[in-house]
C-alpha cells in the first residue's frame, strides 16, 4: 500500500506527470525509429554492414554530447536546453521524411539524421534529469526514476512492433510518427510551472574548467568512482554475452519472430521490475540492493553456455531486467539527492557516459570472442567478466555504506539564478 500510495503522490505532481507523459511519447517514436533505421538503411544500400551505420551513427551522436550537455545543463535554463532537443528532433525527422516521399533520401542522409538526434537526445538526458531534481521531493525521487525506468522499457517493448506496422504502410510514415512525438515533447515541455534555471554561479568559468570540476567531483567521491567503474565494465560485458547469444540464434536459423521474443521477455522484465523498483529500494540498503542486482546477471549467464534457445536465453533477459531498474533507480537516486544543483549536470552526464562509452565495444567483444573461442567457451569467458565486474561494488565500503532512503543525507536545492 505504501508503493501505491507513492505512485499516487507523484501522479498528482502536475509538472512530472506532464514531463514524464511528453517524454514517454518521445521515446516511443525514437524506439520505433530506431527499429527502423537498419531495415531502411539495408533497403538503401542492400548491405548489412552499412545498414547497421544508422544505429552507429545515433550511439555515437549521442554519448558525444553527454558531457558538453551537463555543462550546459549547469549553465542554461534546462527547460530551454530541452525544448532545444526537442525542436530539433523536429526539424530532423521533418527532412528525413520529406526526402523519404521525394525518393532522395540516401545512405549518407540517413546517418546524417541518426547522427543528429543521437546529438539531440544527448542534450536532452542530462538537462531531463536536473529538471527532476527540481520538480520532484527528494523522498519521491526513487519512484520517480523508477517511472522513468519504465518509461524506457515500455517504448522498447512497443517500439519494434509499432515500426514493423509503420514501416509496412510506407518508409515515411516511421518518421513521421517521430516527428509528431517530438512536438508532443515540445508541447509538454511548455506546459511545465517550476522555475527549472540553472543555479546561480559565482562568477563565470571556461567550459574545460566545468568539465575538469564534474569528472573531479566524481572521482574524488568513492562512491561515485565505484560506480563508475562498476557500470562501465558491467555494461560491456553483460551486452556482449547476449550478443553472444543472439548470433548464435542468428547463425542456427532461428527465426526472426522467435529472436523477437527476447525482446518481449526484456521489454517485459524491465517494466515489472520498474513497477516493483521503488518497493525493494524502500526495503534493502542501497549499497546492498546495488549488490545483489550485480550478482544476480552471474547465474543467468550460466544457461546460455549451453544452449542459444529463444525460450532459454528470453527468460534470463527477463529476469535480469527484473532487478536491474531498482538497482539503478536507487543508485541514481541517491547520487542526484546527495549532489550539490550546481553539479547535477555535470555529475549526471559524467556517470551516463561512463556507463554507455563502453557499450559500443560489447559486440566487437562478443564477436572476436565466439569467432576464436566457440559460444560455450565465449560464455563462460564472459561469465567471468560478469564476475569479475560484481566484485567491484561487493568490495566497496563506500557503496556497502549506503543506507534506505530514509536516511539519505540531503543537500538542499540552491536558489536559480534570478532574473
Amino acid at each position: 500500500m505504501r508503493i501505491v500510495t507513492g505512485f499516487r503522490e507523484l501522479a498528482r505532481n502536475r509538472d512530472f506527470t506532464v514531463l514524464w507523459g511528453g517524454e514517454a511519447v518521445s521515446q516511443l517514436g525514437s524506439s520505433v525509429s530506431m527499429f527502423v533505421l537498419p531495415l531502411l538503411g539495408y533497403a538503401l544500400t542492400g548491405s548489412a554492414t552499412m545498414a547497421a551505420l544508422g544505429e552507429a551513427a545515433f550511439l555515437l551522436g549521442m554519448v558525444s554530447m553527454l558531457l558538453p550537455a551537463g555543462v550546459l545543463a549547469d549553465r542554461f535554463d534546462r527547460r530551454r536546453l530541452m525544448l532545444c532537443s526537442s525542436t530539433a528532433g523536429v526539424a530532423v525527422y521533418a527532412v528525413l521524411a520529406v526526402a523519404t516521399v521525394s525518393g532522395v533520401l540516401t545512405i549518407w542522409g540517413l546517418v546524417a539524421g541518426a547522427l543528429l538526434t543521437g546529438v539531440a537526445a544527448g542534450l536532452y538526458g542530462p538537462a531531463e534529469l536536473s529538471a527532476v531534481r527540481s520538480i520532484v521531493p527528494d523522498e519521491q525521487l526513487p519512484t520517480a526514476l523508477s517511472q522513468n525506468q519504465a518509461r524506457q522499457h515500455l517504448a522498447s517493448l512497443l517500439g519494434g512492433p509499432v515500426g514493423g506496422l509503420l514501416y509496412t504502410l510506407s518508409r515515411a510514415v516511421p518518421f513521421v510518427a517521430n516527428l509528431v512525438s517530438y512536438l508532443a515533447s515540445a508541447l509538454a515541455l511548455l506546459m511545465l510551472r517550476t522555475d527549472l534555471s540553472a543555479p546561480a554561479r559565482p562568477e563565470p568559468t571556461r567550459v574545460r574548467a566545468d568539465l575538469r570540476e564534474g569528472f573531479a567531483h566524481v572521482w574524488r567521491n568513492p562512491l561515485f568512482r565505484t560506480l563508475l567503474c562498476y557500470g562501465s565494465l558491467s555494461n560491456l560485458v553483460v551486452n556482449a554475452v547476449f550478443y553472444v547469444a543472439i548470433l548464435r540464434m542468428v547463425t542456427t536459423g532461428v527465426s526472426p519472430t522467435a529472436i523477437g521474443l527476447v525482446e518481449t521477455f526484456a521489454g517485459t522484465g524491465g517494466i515489472l521490475g520498474a513497477l516493483a523498483a521503488p518497493w525493494l529500494i524502500d526495503r534493502m540498503r542501497t549499497g546492498v540492493l546495488t549488490v545483489v542486482v550485480a550478482w544476480s546477471w552471474v547465474p543467468l549467464v550460466v544457461p546460455l553456455a549451453f544452449t542459444a534457445s529463444p525460450l532459454v536465453v528470453g527468460p534470463c533477459v527477463g529476469l535480469g531486467l527484473l532487478l536491474n531498474p531498482a538497482g539503478n533507480a536507487a543508485t541514481s537516486s541517491y547520487r542526484v539527492a546527495v549532489t550539490p544543483a550546481r553539479l547535477q549536470g555535470r555529475i549526471g552526464s559524467t556517470m551516463q557516459f561512463g556507463g554507455m562509452v563502453t557499450i559500443p565495444l560489447a559486440p566487437v567483444l562478443g564477436g572476436v570472442l565466439l569467432h576464436e573461442l566457440g559460444a560455450m567457451t565465449a560464455t563462460w569467458v564472459l561469465m567471468a567478466l560478469v564476475t569479475a565486474s560484481a566484485l567491484i561494488p561487493t568490495l566497496s565500503r563506500s557503496l556497502l555504506s549506503v543506507p534506505r532512503p530514509a536516511q539519505w543525507p540531503r543537500v538542499d536545492v540552491e536558489e536559480p539564478v534570478v532574473a
